[in-house]
């Protein structure tokens, strides 16, 4: 779950190491480390952040082969000693890890019987242990790696370096994602392109199973059987200046501030003013085979979740098919019926998130057909797709996802509008709808520009204990990304309920102490939401409407009025002022909004 980085060439490692580690500070943790090789190994590593640990690396650190790591506990406890790097007994070699070993205990009851002493808590120094064991007998750093690995079961990104092979890095991944950077006489490895870019553009995605060799003037990778493999080189068209603020306070704000540019991305070259059909030509099908199916299935986790339900509702009214969301968490474990006729989407903004990949590997198994909606191009659930859409919203840093999540909503109208025109949505309305997509990106500068207003509302509910959230229909999955944002970077609690489910048990918690957001659109279903807003304000609760009409704020103690759109578009456009509704909560609270306590931004664990 959290960040690896590892250098093997000419230069002195260590600050290359820590201004990588730095640039994985956004996907949390709360320890770091590093080690570099040279007459032997040496190690430096602190619980804290990284530059904690750049204050405690010694001038004299020097060594051209390294590995970092910021860790976000597991097995044990944040300390020192379990902080990442971990070293053989013999301190000939080093290993850091993201993932889990399942079988860590009997491996650590095995090794403690064969004379090895622990000294953390973690998982992971069972690595260190058994690869010191093994290149005794192997002589062979990348075959004892290897060999230690079919030992293990779990998840794991590694890099481990010999202090008698100073020279060599070796690398491997199975479930959490490593990805190598190839330099001038140089060569690089990550858990994330973020720790890269700034150093070359050229990478390798490892597959699961695989692991690869580093030396300075390139690359091996090779199959758990040893079997050599090849690896074409990708060109990333991230650049360092993504993973800046910005002149932004926050990165978060950043990434809401950019959503005009990032929503046009996602539409860029995809809408056709002939037929008012999307191209998306990554989906991989014809439309034939695109009327074959019958029923739409959506997986994803968090945010990502909570997007497949707009999705859904979206495919639902253009495309008339069956559709519904699920918790790719869930549906991984629940043994679920694959049918022939359904089409699977599976949605991860950095196209590494464990459920979701593994729900689409079992999917895959069971003969489905599965289209990904990432935004990392070659993360391991676009590798595993049959087809798919690329967001292009480009890197989101801040743990809490803002742009991904517009942009993802974005790619479902898209995709709702492909899948209608297939069928039967007419030309008329095709055309409809694609307008409605072409005014996204002017609507959201609109609301970006009630920001003064917004941020007054938050400061005035941030001293709340808890706030309801509640929609109706196209409304309640916009609530429950609103509730989502606001617990998540504010620690407010926060609920989101359809607003139709109050009076059958939530309304009892309703009163001048339970403030409610309610999601109000100019749709059909108006009047039942102004009933609801009755029922609230009569048991003195107080109300923050987000809607179409300044006329229905009567009912209201506050109000925000965001731009109409067509109706089924409008939740895109709804749900941006509560981001920035959650930030200045956030930031009211004096909470560290990018970085938010116990998350972190890929989750690639269980």
């Amino acid at each position: 779950m959290c960040g690896i980085v590892a250098y093997v060439g000419p230069k002195d490692a260590a600050p290359i190491l820590l201004e990588g580690l730095q640039r994985l500070e956004y996907r949390g943790y709360d320890s770091a480390g590093v080690v570099v090789a040279n007459k032997g190994l040496k190690m430096r590593k602190v619980k804290g952040r990284v530059a904690d640990l750049a204050a405690a690396v010694p001038a004299r650190f020097k060594g051209a082969t390294g590995i970092g790591h910021t860790r976000w506990a597991t097995h044990g406890v944040p300390s020192d000693v379990n902080a990442h790097p971990h070293l053989s007994n013999d301190e000939r070699v080093a290993v850091v890890h993201n993932g889990i070993i399942e079988n860590a205990d009997e491996l650590r009851a095995k090794l403690e019987a064969d004379g090895a002493t622990f000294l953390s808590e973690t998982d992971t120094e069972v690595l260190a242990h058994l690869i010191s064991r093994t290149v005794k007998e192997t002589d062979s750093l990348q075959e004892a790696v290897r060999l230690a690995l079919k030992r293990v079961v779990g998840t794991y990104g590694i890099a481990v370096i010999d202090s008698e092979r100073p020279g060599e890095v070796v690398v491997a991944r199975n479930g959490s994602p490593i990805v190598l950077g190839i330099g001038e006489k140089e060569m690089f490895a990550a858990s994330d392109v973020a720790a890269l870019v700034r150093y070359t553009r050229q990478v390798v995605h490892l597959e699961d199973g695989e692991l690869a060799v580093l030396r300075a003037d390139g690359f091996n990778t090779f199959a758990s059987d040893a079997r050599e493999t090849a690896k074409e080189p990708l060109t990333v068209d991230w650049e360092t200046a993504h993973y800046d603020t910005g002149g932004y306070e926050h990165y978060l704000l950043k990434e809401i501030s950019e959503q005009p540019d990032t929503v046009a991305r996602t539409l860029r070259g995809r809408l056709d003013d002939r037929f008012h059909v999307a191209h998306l030509g990554g989906l991989n099908m014809d439309a034939r085979e695109t009327r074959s199916f019958r029923r739409v299935k959506i997986i994803g986790c968090g945010s990502a979740y909570y997007s497949g339900q707009i999705g859904a509702q979206l495919i639902e009214e253009l495309a008339r098919i069956p559709a519904d969301a699920e918790p790719a968490s869930e549906f991984r474990y629940r043994n679920p019926v694959v049918e022939p006729d359904t089409l699977y989407v599976a949605i991860s903004q950095s196209g590494e998130t464990y459920d979701t990949l593994a729900a689409v590997q079992e999917l895959k198994r069971k003969g489905g057909r599965v289209l990904g909606i990432v935004n990392t191009v070659g993360s391991a659930i676009a590798r595993e797709c049959d087809g798919g859409v690329y967001l292009h919203a480009g890197p989101e840093v801040s743990v809490a996802s803002t742009k991904a999540f517009t942009s993802t909503a974005v790619a479902f109208a898209l995709l709702a509008l492909h899948l209608g025109r297939v069928r039967d949505l007419s030309p008329a309305d095709g055309r409809r709808v694609c307008e409605g997509l072409r005014r996204l990106p002017g609507q959201i500068k609109e609301i970006l520009a009630l920001e003064p207003q917004i941020k007054e509302l938050a400061y005035k509910y941030a001293e709340s204990q808890s706030i309801m959230f509640v929609g109706r229909v196209r409304g309640y999955p916009v609530a429950r990304e609103g509730a989502q944002k606001l617990k998540e970077i504010s620690y407010v609690h926060a609920e989101a309920y359809p607003a139709s489910e109050l009076k059958h048990g939530p309304l009892a918690l309703i009163g001048p102490e339970m403030p409610t957001v309610a999601i109000v659109p100019d749709d059909e279903l108006l009047d039942k939401n102004l009933t609801t807003l009755g029922e609230i304000r009569a048991r003195g609760g107080r109300v923050l409407m987000v809607g179409h009409r300044v006329a229905d704020s009567k009912l209201a103690d506050d109000c925000l009025v965001v731009p109409r759109n067509e109706v089924e578009l409008d939740p895109i456009l709804l749900g941006i002022p509560l981001q920035i509704f959650a930030y200045h909560a956030a930031v009211a609270l004096g909470r560290d909004v990018d970085k938010p306590r116990n998350l972190a931004k890929s989750v690639t664990v269980e």
